[in-house]
């Protein structure tokens, strides 16, 4: 699926998640919060009509791309998040519903299968992007081009 989404560096997490709501029919709100701390850094909440991504409002940008990215891990691998309706999400959630939150604040252990798999999605796609951002650029010589085609490193989703 995100071979089909023709990212190009640099990774730019809000604009991954655009197209991948634009390919799923299903937008993907990012929303950024103060979540509790101690607690986890970023939850997943699937209403009927979006997918919405909260994060961590009071971290480091890398953090909170990092975050967002572990949270499309869920939606990508096809695991459920919390239900929610979307009345109180429209309503720009000024209190979220305390039992939406609880719901989505209990899945935060690693321990978990569906954790570590999240994680390993946004490990992979943070590696593609570090690894395209630092990628040499395409020569003008053709055929220095299709040297460094056959030699160089795969570059994308592959």
């Amino acid at each position: 699926m995100l071979q089909q989404l023709d990212i190009q560096p640099p990774l730019q997490v809000n604009v991954l998640c655009r197209i991948l709501g634009e390919q799923r029919g299903r937008p993907i709100r990012l929303l950024p919060y103060p979540l509790p701390v101690p607690g986890p850094f970023g939850l997943w909440i699937a209403s009927s009509s979006a997918d919405y991504v909260f994060y961590q409002l009071e971290t480091t940008k890398i953090h909170q791309d990092h975050i967002v990215l572990h949270e499309i891990g869920h939606i990508v691998a096809g695991h459920h998040g919390p239900v929610a309706d979307d009345q109180p999400l429209r309503e720009q959630f000024p209190d979220l519903g305390i039992e939406v939150i609880e719901a989505a604040l209990g899945r935060s252990s690693y321990e978990e299968e569906h954790e570590r798999e999240a994680e390993l999605v946004a490990t992979i796609i943070l590696e593609w992007a570090s690894v395209l951002t630092c990628a040499p650029t395409q020569a003008a010589d053709p055929s220095v081009g299709r040297v460094q085609a056959a030699l160089g490193d795969r570059q994308g989703w592959q």
